[in-house]
């Protein structure tokens, strides 16, 4: 099995339940890991696996849309993959919202997701 990273990617977004995290906006970092068997090994074409360049179109469109809980973003994203790249397996997805609007916390809040092909066969979509 064969992973693409995406690491540090930061968006200004406007997640969040509060009107003023809309309005405002706030930034926010992702992390993701795909997991795919190559078509053949070693990879010599980009065909043969999942171009990460294509991922990060599919996340950036999605971080554009702006969604109340990180958790609905991270499922949406991970369900996403899975059914764009059809030799994707598996995906790993974190956010963090860097700054959040809470009073007196120093550091980020986020959440982490984790999705396979089999896991999303059994979800409603």
């Amino acid at each position: 099995m064969l992973s693409i990273h995406l690491h540090n990617l930061i968006f200004f977004a406007h997640h969040g339940i509060h009107q003023e995290e809309r309005i405002l906006g706030n930034e926010f970092e992702l992390n993701m890991t795909v997991k795919h068997s190559p078509k053949q090994l070693p990879v010599k074409h980009l065909s043969d696996t999942i171009d990460y360049i294509s991922v990060y179109e599919l996340v950036k469109k999605r971080m554009a849309l702006p969604t109340a809980l990180l958790e609905t973003l991270a499922t949406d994203i991970a369900k996403q993959v899975l059914m764009e790249f059809s030799m994707a397996e598996f995906v790993h997805i974190s956010i963090r919202k860097l700054y959040p609007p809470v009073s007196q916390l120093k550091g980020s809040v986020g959440v982490s997701f984790d999705l396979s092909r089999e896991e999303l066969k059994n979800l409603k979509l």
